[in-house]
């Protein structure tokens, strides 16, 4: 069997949204950062899927967000621990782009979830996913991630684990 896809997984518009879209009552906490307070606003049965994906070794989820530069922050609040897919950098744009690169360059399959990093269209779009080894989600920053997308990253990511191409 070979190794999981990589996920890298933003926080803000994705995970920590205002609506989230899972017919559930939203949870909050607050996160610091350079001495500010930030709401937090994430539907539990996410984060228990989340979780339970990287425990079963569907996936190895890995942060990457702005908040990689405060892990423990999301430990915190979130209540989950992944590795950061990179730290305080002065441009986190470049570092999500890089992150995603190194994945697939490293041999892994990817699966990269961002509400604005993510590209939709294009040449960029073109190279991470050739011979569909990426899965590629930008959801909306309003709702975030929602139950149909985790169904398409659980069936990306069981898809190699099954054996099927």
């Amino acid at each position: 069997m070979s190794e999981p896809p990589v996920w890298l997984l933003d926080v803000d518009g994705v995970v920590n949204v205002e609506r989230p879209d899972w017919g559930v009552v939203p949870q909050n906490g607050r996160a610091f950062a350079e001495g500010i307070q930030w709401r937090m606003r994430w539907a539990p049965p996410l984060l228990a899927r989340i979780r339970r994906l990287h425990r079963d070794g569907v996936v190895e989820v890995r942060w990457c967000s702005t908040w990689c530069a405060r892990p423990g922050e999301l430990q915190r609040v979130l209540r989950l621990r992944f590795a950061c897919a990179f730290g305080a950098v002065p441009n986190p744009a470049v570092a999500k782009l890089a992150a995603a690169r190194a994945v697939l360059a490293g041999g892994r399959r990817l699966v990269w979830t961002d509400d604005d990093v993510v590209p939709d269209a294009g040449a960029m779009v073109d190279e991470l996913t050739v011979d569909g080894r990426a899965l590629l989600i930008r959801p909306d920053p309003r709702c975030g991630l929602t139950p149909a997308h985790l169904d398409e990253i659980e069936a990306f990511a069981q898809c190699r684990l099954d054996g099927a191409a």
